[in-house]
């Protein structure tokens, strides 16, 4: 019964913006510490950013600086702010809901060349 849908990746060029969105069910969104996730081809799933239902966020050294994740509670909505994107930030970025299980979206990709 849960759902999160993805949405806002694109091609742009090095040093370009995006904003990616995670509509999530409310049930869910209330009480789990959502993520985004990457995945490019040939490598390993990686965690690039989390927030609580506190509002702690977290980040992978690599975005660090550069990405900033937020909830709008409001519209039970998480979104990936992307700044100086670098062309290995290309992948599919996976929102993520986690409870005492994790729920996944389907992916948006995100494509950074010029």
């Amino acid at each position: 019964q849960v759902q999160l849908v993805e949405s806002g990746g694109g091609l742009v060029q090095p040093g370009g913006s995006l904003r990616l969105s995670c509509a999530a069910s409310g049930s869910i969104f209330s009480r789990a510490v959502m993520g985004w996730y990457r995945q490019a081809p040939g490598k390993q799933r990686e965690l690039v950013a989390s927030i609580t239902s506190g509002g702690i966020t977290s980040y992978v050294d690599s975005v660090k600086g550069r990405f900033t994740i937020s909830r709008d509670t409001a519209k039970n909505t998480v979104y990936l702010q992307m700044n100086s994107l670098k062309p290995e930030d290309t992948a599919v970025y996976y929102c993520s809901a986690r409870d005492f299980v994790t729920y996944w979206g389907r992916g948006t990709q995100v494509t950074v060349s010029s």
